[in-house]
């Protein structure tokens, strides 16, 4: 079956933008939910989307999404979180009460096709509480999905994701601009870090392909780095090449807790910190029903980081759209 009418929760976030464009070059219709209109306001003008206003923790605003929808992509996830036990309430929300409630909203409506993100190293014993999140919210999916036969559910766990406006790689270089050396807990940390467009491209192949059904995929790059690597990298793939200088773990949650106590989001959490703990890598070739050949983080990451790529994603759609107005 093709899925020509998706929902995708979470879309106007970093991927979810990256999906949403994919998804309307394929001529698919899109429904993006949003508290705030204003926050997707670069999906607005692509043709076939439909931004609306809606609170998706509300199981009513939740059902009305999902009519005359043929799937559902949940992308939505959080990286701070006030400290809890298991995980704290922020976690608890979007990552294991939300994805049940979505998975049980395609059950009362009938939205067979699910696809669910979570993350590399999810598990309910990992040291971090965003990654003991991450598993609960996969059981609580697969809770619901064994006991709905007709129902049709992927799970992607992808390690951390690079690409334009990523909050990873972008990080690591606007510090170096400031910063003339680079102090770095958990410097030995692995990652193999995944570009935001295979995982875009794993999405969208697996989304009709049933062999997909009834699994849970890694998704990660061709490449194992240290944080210490990627954190050099990006500063000289940004023009601004400085030191790296690693620190104790214990110098690095002191470091943290300063962090959390200001205004916003954090640079640094401590639970950040916990998750490198586990390893993000995956070696294991990528199955062939993805259709992803991973694309290595070096053809990509310094043409942004050097502001030398031109956002023009949207370019083409936005002729499209243009197109499609004056002929209607």
């Amino acid at each position: 079956m093709q899925h020509v009418r998706v929902l995708v929760l979470g879309g106007s976030g970093f991927i979810g933008q990256h999906l949403v464009a994919r998804l309307v070059t394929q001529g698919r219709s899109v429904r993006v939910p949003t508290r705030r209109r204003n926050s997707a306001r670069d999906l607005i003008m692509l043709p076939t989307v439909e931004v609306v206003e809606a609170n998706v923790h509300d199981d009513a605003d939740l059902d009305a999404q999902m009519r005359d929808v043929d799937a559902v992509v949940n992308l939505i996830g959080v990286l701070h979180s006030d400290r809890g036990t298991p995980y704290g309430k922020a976690f608890a929300t979007n990552h294991v009460t939300l994805p049940e409630r979505v998975a049980k909203a395609c059950q009362r409506n009938g939205v067979r096709r699910l696809i669910h993100m979570s993350a590399l190293g999810a598990d309910s014993a990992a040291p971090s509480m965003y990654l003991r999140s991450r598993a609960d919210g996969e059981k609580t999916v697969k809770a619901v999905f064994a006991g709905w036969p007709q129902g049709e559910l992927t799970i992607f766990r992808p390690s951390v994701v690079f690409g334009p406006e990523d909050q990873f790689m972008n990080k690591f270089a606007f510090l170096a601009r400031w910063f003339p050396v680079l102090p770095v807990a958990g410097s030995g940390a692995r990652m193999q870090p995944v570009y935001v467009g295979d995982v875009v491209q794993a999405i969208v192949h697996a989304l009709d392909e049933p062999r997909s059904i009834g699994h849970t995929y890694t998704l990660v790059g061709p490449q194992i780095y240290t944080l210490g690597d990627l954190v050099s990298l990006a500063a000289r793939w940004s023009g601004n090449e400085r030191t790296v200088l690693p620190l104790p773990m214990s110098i690095g949650h002191l470091q943290a807790t300063f962090f959390e106590m200001l205004p916003g989001d954090p640079l640094l959490s401590r639970d950040n910190l916990d998750s490198l703990a586990v390893d993000s890598v995956h070696t294991d070739l990528q199955p062939p029903e993805l259709g992803v050949t991973p694309t290595p983080l070096e053809t990509i990451a310094p043409g942004y980081l050097s502001g030398q790529h031109a956002r023009t994603r949207y370019d083409g759609l936005r002729r499209t759209k243009d197109r499609h107005n004056r002929t209607h």
